[in-house]
């Protein structure tokens, strides 16, 4: 029987049936609390009475309905298969959807149960996402560098019915551990042949034949029976401070926030094109990658798994997206790279270079405080130099490159406006559902967040003397709850419905500034609170070599301070204990010849040893206080990284862990 709102049932069919909406009626679950950590209460939506925040509350399948009836001929998704793009149109997307959704349904996904995905960016990915939420489940990303017991902790959690992985090395993870998860009925491979035939597991194909025999009106009085009050997704936080807590994220927190970004950010629709390659289990790129590309008709191009290895730029350079989001790593190391190039070409580029980025840097200031002028020489350098690096990036046709999930520094900001690519911040949590305040073309300043989402409000609370507050959250874009964590969930969330966010911060002109993190804090023992991240920035600055500096001394006489130098990565990504050219280069100006970190660590090489303190010096000159100033500091023998611990997924210093990592040598610090 063909379905009577999509053709999933006769897909193969050139003159399949045209898609009509699931006629759904908006409603609302009834809900008297704004709040609640249990995953099949709704909750009060925070509506404004009037203009931006008062839109019609809708579902995802709603959303995606009113795409698909609009635009469901356009390119959807797009995957390299055999060194060719594959695409699927928003029609063809949508029905592998319903036929996902069927098949979780087949497979015993119980209403308000999770869906854990674990695994690389792919349609696969998506897919099972939204078949999952179609299908009346809880879609629950799981970092793909989580170990077996990480893993565990969020299939648990989340109740997991069906756990989609990526390949082999994804499923031997889950395989270990399957037996410590008793709702778990069916586990699905999306890439690879599987290397054994085990009960209840499932190559992708054999997954999507699964559902053929349900039959759409049963799928359909699911959807139907959605409201956008309800709890479809979990995000779950990387754990830097305790294990990970599951964000229920309702339909309305994801389809008013995909709306409200894309349309302060002036995205045009069916016009779009972003590149997926960050981890699709932080929000970030869950709500740029998949939804707001959803909500403006925009086609998503996956990445290969290595992007982050080398490949993404030539994937950048053939999509040649629209707009870019990127960690301050993926930056940095994109900066890293460029000067790497730049340092081998002659004295006259080099002089044009540094010429024409001088001009950018003085435009790129000009333009963010609204003159239009540009300084005399600026067409020539964009035509000698700024196109070129345009091109040559896969940006040329980018309106937007944003950077958040971390802070970046200065120097980093600088470096790419001076190469007319400037990077507007972004600011948000997974408990806002991403973004709160947004940078764009129009509104930006240098080293702050941007704006607050049109729509929403942000409060400064306890605000001191120099302006700086906690900065909480109010709008449709604020979590329901953390899942079975009611009073975790208390903690966030205040008695009026604020959002606490942790992190501190002040406004100049409405534009939001963070200024640090309140458990971030170093308190001395002289009771000055100090926040690390300006002096880390500041380090990184001053010694190019420094890939990482953490700041320690909480409840000590002094600040003390871990460095780690800038070393090459190796095919996994890791980093390895070979030094970058531009490191070596720095060492050779200063006569010591070094190319692994041990050249330096095992004798304390002078003239490197020196060079440091020096530009510890210079920061330490700028310190408000005395209690301000690092009085020593250490070179790691290795780099930080995720593998390692010291990182989150999103490249985010995990500040207690390193503390216990490297106790001993901190300890050193404050020996009498």
């Amino acid at each position: 029987m063909a379905c009577r709102c999509c053709p999933c049932c006769d897909s193969s069919k050139e003159n399949a049936i045209p898609i009509e909406p699931v006629k759904a009626e908006v409603k609302l679950a009834p809900a008297e609390k704004l709040w609640s950590s249990m995953r099949d209460q709704a909750v009060k939506l925070r509506i404004s009475e009037s203009g931006p925040g008062s839109e019609t509350p809708l579902t995802i399948c709603q959303m995606f309905q009113e795409t698909v009836m609009n635009y469901g001929d356009l390119p959807a998704l797009a995957s390299k298969k055999d060194g060719i793009w594959v695409t699927l149109t928003y029609k063809e997307y949508f029905q592998q959807c319903r036929a996902a959704a069927k098949s979780f349904l087949k497979l015993g996904l119980e209403r308000y149960h999770g869906i854990g995905i674990l695994g690389f960016n792919s349609p696969e990915w998506f897919i099972a996402d939204i078949g999952c939420i179609m299908a009346g489940g809880l879609a629950t990303g799981i970092y793909a560098t989580n170990s077996s017991e990480a893993c565990q902790y969020v299939a648990n959690n989340c109740e997991a019915n069906i756990l989609v992985v990526e390949n082999h090395k994804q499923l031997i993870k889950i395989l270990k551990i399957k037996d410590q998860l008793p709702h778990l009925k069916a586990i699905v491979q999306y890439k690879d042949e599987l290397e054994q035939k085990l009960p209840n597991l499932y190559t992708w194909e054999e997954f999507l034949k699964v559902g053929e025999d349900v039959s759409c009106e049963v799928l359909d009085s699911i959807i139907l029976s959605q409201k956008a009050n309800e709890c479809c997704t979990l995000i779950y936080t990387s754990g830097t401070t305790g294990n990970p807590k599951g964000v229920m994220l309702s339909h309305d927190n994801i389809t008013w926030i995909s709306n409200a970004a894309g349309t302060m950010t002036q995205l045009k629709m069916g016009e779009e094109a972003v590149v997926s390659y960050l981890p699709l289990s932080h929000v970030a790129a869950q709500v740029n990658d998949l939804w707001i590309c959803m909500k403006f008709a925009g086609t998503t191009y996956f990445a290969e798994p290595d992007a982050l290895k080398g490949s993404l730029v030539n994937t950048m350079r053939e999509v040649r997206p629209t707009s870019f989001l990127g960690v301050p790593r993926v930056w940095e190391k994109m900066q890293e790279s460029m000067k790497a190039t730049g340092a081998k070409v002659s004295m006259v580029r080099k002089k044009v270079a540094a010429w024409a980025k001088s001009i950018g840097l003085q435009a790129g200031y000009n333009h963010m405080n609204g003159n239009l002028t540009v300084p005399w020489g600026y067409t020539l350098a964009n035509n000698l130099v700024f196109k070129k690096v345009r091109l040559a990036l896969g940006l040329d046709r980018c309106k937007a490159c944003f950077t958040g999930a971390a802070p970046i520094t200065k120097d980093t900001l600088e470096y790419f406006m001076s190469l007319n690519i400037p990077l507007y911040e972004l600011y948000g949590m997974s408990e806002s559902t991403g973004p709160h305040t947004i940078s764009w073309q129009g509104a930006y300043r240098i080293m702050s967040c941007g704006k607050v989402v049109t729509g929403c409000r942000t409060k400064l609370d306890k605000i001191d003397e120099e302006g700086n507050g906690e900065i909480c959250f109010w709008g449709r874009h604020v979590f329901m709850g953390y899942l079975n964590m009611p009073e975790k969930t208390e903690e966030a969330l205040d008695q009026e419905g604020w959002l606490h966010s942790g992190d501190l911060g002040k406004h100049i002109n409405d534009f939001l500034f963070i200024t640090g993190r309140i458990k971030e804090l170093i308190i001395t023992a002289g009771g000055e609170n100090i926040p690390p991240v300006p002096i880390e920035d500041a380090v990184k600055e001053e010694v190019s070599i420094i890939s990482n500096a953490m700041l320690v001394g909480d409840k000590r006489k002094f600040l003390s301070m871990l460095l780690t130098l800038k070393c090459n990565v190796d095919d996994a990504g890791e980093p390895t204990h070979e030094l970058t050219p531009a490191t070596v280069d720095f060492c050779q100006r200063r006569g010591v010849t070094a190319i692994r970190v041990s050249d330096i660590t095992a004798k304390k090489e002078p003239a490197i040893y020196q060079a440091i303190q020096e530009g510890i010096e210079r920061v330490n000159t700028r310190a408000t206080s005395n209690a301000q100033k690092i009085q020593k500091w250490a070179i790691l023998e290795r780099d930080f990284s995720i593998s390692g611990g010291e990182l989150g997924p999103t490249m985010k210093l995990k500040r207690p862990v390193v503390l216990k990592m490297y106790e001993d040598i901190i300890n050193k610090f404050y020996e009498d």
